[in-house]
């Protein structure tokens, strides 16, 4: 028996700055504090410190809209959107795959809430396939971060007379972080093409062909992983640095 993944499917989702959370909910009107808007709980969810918030917001694009998308806490320095190809279809929009926190000249719509609207110009983008992993799991596996992975799925029961639909997912990215829950998060066009829910489990079947290594990216989750592990971190030649990572490093003295 292989080692094996489980599967995380991720539907649409919002990470949502500070100063949009008051944008669009308003504020708790704390006397004495100044304090805005702040997200509350609905559940955790696998990634340790993240949470599924009460709080939804409608997306609007040129050619549709999305209701009730939900705000995954806590806020970030930036507004992102992780949505699927068929969701971008239905807004009229062409965001790029990309990694979370990659979110430079990304796709932009407008976004409604109980109380206003934000006119977001990027921070659209459809998730680039990928599987989270402790150093353990990396050592066990044998990857390393940034390393890009064939992950086929492991059969299952299917009812009598159904067919296997038999997808092989290559280019899956792994990312390795001490905080980072094992599993392999793909979004709902993907899991159900290849007929996957969660809790199905995935393993690696080897390392992708014809990848060019891409340039490391540090973005803003990089950084406050720092800051909670009390570290500092040293940017590699050639590292990309998104604007919210740099920001943040910067007020927090994470650089060295």
């Amino acid at each position: 028996m292989p080692l094996t993944i489980p599967v995380g499917v991720s539907n649409r989702h919002f990470h949502l700055s500070q100063a949009d959370v008051e944008k669009l909910f308003g504020s708790t009107g704390l006397a004495g504090t100044g304090a805005g808007y702040q997200l509350t709980k609905l559940r955790d969810i696998s990634q340790k410190g993240q949470f599924a918030a009460n709080e939804t917001v409608d997306v609007i694009g040129p050619k549709g809209r999305l209701e009730r998308v939900r705000v995954v806490g806590p806020a970030r320095g930036q507004t992102q959107l992780e949505i699927s190809r068929t969701d971008a279809i239905a807004l009229g929009i062409n965001p790029p795959v990309r990694y979370s926190g990659d979110l430079k000249g990304s796709a932009g719509a407008r976004l409604v809430g109980p109380k206003g609207e934000v006119e977001l110009h990027e921070g659209i983008i459809i998730p680039q396939r990928h599987i989270h992993m402790s150093p353990a799991d990396a050592k066990k596996f044998g990857v390393k971060d940034r390393d890009r992975v064939i992950v086929t799925p492991l059969p299952k029961m299917l009812p009598a007379g159904s067919e296997d639909r038999g997808v092989i997912f290559d280019n899956v990215l792994i990312r390795v972080d001490p905080s980072f829950v094992l599993d392999f998060h793909l979004d709902t066009d993907e899991a159900n093409a290849a007929g996957l829910t969660n809790g199905d489990k995935v393993y690696i079947t080897g390392h992708s062909k014809n990848v060019e290594a891409s340039v490391k990216l540090i973005t803003e989750n990089d950084v406050r992983r720092a800051i909670l592990e009390k570290r500092r971190m040293k940017v590699p030649a050639g590292a990309k640095v998104t604007p919210a990572a740099a920001e943040l490093a910067k007020s927090h003295k994470v650089f060295v």
